[in-house]
């Protein structure tokens, strides 16, 4: 029999697939080729590594790259990166140092390879997707089972083909390309899809420009996107001494799509997301004028030696605006090692732009936070309000040739558009920050592993009760972010220790969350969050759900929640359920007395259960695989092992 034509999504998930069948089962379960991990996340995934037993990982690679928690202020950072690299010597993981770059532009240049799986602990990796990989980002007690050689599940996801046609006009570039497709399909509403990229149009982007694309499509809330791997794809993997890496891959004639969405590359303008939410698009032309105070060019949305090559040909001759500060940060050594070779270092430098280290940064508001009420514009993801650091401000999110154009006139400005950087031939390639390669995936036995006063064990969870009596600890509304719910930036040093990262659940939102949640179990009553639209969105840190396990939260009830949270609160014993009629979120406060009769039993059958509120009946559900019930049963992924 003649096989049935396949899309790339379908080929690799087929080639990886070991549990459930796509045409059947509403989750599947692939094998994963390769994992990455970041500090801020990193520390926690490892300790629950450790807990499982396991004397090395089982995968092909896995690399723990540092490049969140870099500015050392107090021991914490410092002692966690210490921790990281004896964990990677004695369990076979590639360490990468800090100074080395951000995770996803390494992985892009030194490991992905076309038609692989690989699972990390940030939401942003999917960018591997630019070159071919099916790249999800998870939770990382998703990460250690998948180190550990367990497969991870997915629900079964419908493919959307994104058709491009046409040329970027001079001026625009990738990141409109996706702020496009965010214009289109907002960050709700799409979980559960994979965004495919395909028609002639892919073949006029390079490989970077298909990255930012990918990287950011984490904000329309997917569980991932993906592009061919084609000439392209080899020419990049060639320059990067790789080419052995190069694997073919494009979706069959007659291949079919759930949807399809068809984008003219030539009608693109210059656009921006303004605050606070990357689905706030809005065109730059109609922001013409409007004064400008910061502008921070980098991240691993743009920081390529093509998007920073672009940046400083724009800024070549001229001087950035005296009010205006600027800042760089490249997404690797390389990419600092061409500019340095190529004059552009000494032009961004001389244009009186601040260069940065190689490092998250900015993005997640670990330093150079804008002036009270400032416009700043930035070439990262997100805008989420205080996320820079500075709740007033006003972040914009802008392409590599808007944010250099802006910074040169003081306002916001669309760039009228530079000759196109050529993809390098050759990049200059030293791996000398990749640690432990020689041990890679082997471990030596033995090893000690490095435990500062910061590193604390990984709290357990609790069989779910047959009745649930319990609070609402907080009401929230709609789109709160992982970022209200664990806050970043200088609070991301408590992430290897639960009890002290957990005094800060919820602290944008109410700074009394921590004390609430004690003073209820003190009483004897579980902690519930009741919340609008699209929970959860955001970073993939499972903190977010992991501290408030750790302070008796026994359940999420919202109109919708977004798939990597969903999967984080599933994986620590947290019951995560909708309303069945939104309009019933309006019947419950903070504060009131919520029963959930039955909700053991619910939960074992077929998830419907009934909240009691003020005598109120109101019903909730929770739509779950055999393999998700039995985690919350057991009171997440951790307990169910032990």
């Amino acid at each position: 029999m003649k096989a049935m034509p396949q899309n790339v999504t379908q080929k690799i998930l087929a080639r990886h697939l070991v549990e459930g069948d796509p045409a059947k089962d509403a989750e599947i379960g692939i094998r994963i080729d390769q994992t990455l991990t970041q500090d801020a996340t990193g520390t926690m995934a490892y300790l629950q590594f450790e807990s499982m037993g396991v004397p090395r990982v089982r995968n092909e690679l896995a690399v723990s790259y540092v490049d969140h928690n870099t500015v050392q202020i107090g021991f914490e950072n410092a002692d966690d990166h210490d921790f990281l690299a004896s964990v990677a010597r004695k369990y076979g993981i590639v360490y990468s140092k800090a100074g080395n770059g951000i995770c996803h532009q390494l992985h892009l240049e030194r490991f992905g390879k076309p038609g692989t799986t690989l699972l990390g602990s940030d939401s942003h990796t999917p960018t591997g997707g630019g070159i071919g990989q099916i790249a999800i980002g998870a939770g990382g007690i998703d990460i250690a089972v998948a180190m550990a050689g367990g497969a991870f599940h997915i629900p079964t996801p419908k493919v959307r083909a994104i058709v491009l046609t046409g040329r970027l006009r001079r001026g625009v570039s990738a990141k409109d390309v996706i702020l496009k497709v965010l214009e289109r399909f907002g960050t709700k509403g799409n979980v559960g899809w994979i965004f495919e990229y395909t028609g002639p149009g892919v073949a006029t982007l390079d490989v970077p420009s298909r990255a930012t694309i990918t990287n950011m499509g984490a904000e329309l809330g997917v569980t991932t996107s993906v592009f061919p791997s084609d000439v392209v794809t080899r020419q990049f993997l060639a320059a990067q001494g790789r080419a052995r890496d190069f694997t073919p891959l494009a979706a069959d004639r007659g291949a079919t799509y759930d949807d399809v969405f068809r984008v003219d590359l030539s009608k693109i303008e210059p656009l921006a997301a303004a605050p606070h939410s990357p689905g706030n698009i809005v065109t730059v032309r109609s922001m013409k004028g409007t004064r400008v105070n910061q502008v921070m060019i980098g991240s691993c949305t743009n920081s390529s030696y093509r998007d920073i090559r672009t940046v400083a040909q724009i800024l070549k001759g001229h001087h950035v605006a005296p009010d205006v500060e600027v800042g760089i940060a490249c997404g690797s050594r390389q990419v600092v090692n061409m500019l340095a070779a190529d004059g552009s270092l000494a032009i961004l430098i001389k244009a009186g732009c601040r260069i940065l280290e190689n490092a998250c940064g900015f993005c997640i508001g670990a330093h150079m936070s804008p002036a009270t009420d400032a416009v700043s514009l930035r070439t990262n993801n997100r805008n989420f309000e205080g996320r820079s650091g500075t709740k007033s401000a006003k972040v914009y999110l802008v392409s590599p040739e808007t944010a250099a154009a802006s910074a040169l006139a003081g306002t916001f400005t669309a760039s009228a558009g530079t000759r196109a950087v050529p993809a390098p031939r050759r990049f200059p390639v030293d791996d000398a920050m990749f640690l432990y390669r020689d041990t890679a995936g082997k471990g030596v036995r033995g090893a000690r592993i490095v435990r500062g006063p910061n590193i604390a064990p990984v709290p357990k969870g609790e069989q779910l009760v047959a009745d649930l009596k319990g609070v609402c600890a907080i009401k929230v509304g709609d789109k709160i972010t992982t970022d209200h719910i664990m806050p970043a930036g200088a609070r991301l040093k408590f992430r290897s220790n639960v009890p002290a990262y957990a005094k800060f659940v919820f602290e944008p939102c109410d700074p009394g969350f921590h004390d609430t949640c004690l003073a209820n179990r003190a009483k004897g009553l579980a902690n519930l969050i009741v919340a609008g639209e699209s929970y959860g969105q955001g970073s993939s840190r499972e903190h977010a759900a992991l501290c408030p396990m750790y302070l008796g939260v026994k359940a999420v009830i919202a109109k919708s929640i977004e798939r990597i949270h969903r999967a984080n609160l599933i994986n620590f014993g947290i019951v995560p359920f909708v309303f069945e009629d939104p309009a019933d979120y309006g019947c419950i406060a903070a504060g009131d007395p919520i029963a959930i009769p039955g909700i053991r039993r619910a939960v074992e059958t077929d998830g419907v259960a009934t909240l009691v509120v003020r005598g109120k009946a109101i019903r909730v559900r929770t739509s779950l695989s055999d393999r998700e019930r039995h985690l919350i049963l057991c009171g997440g992924l951790l307990a169910s092992l032990k």
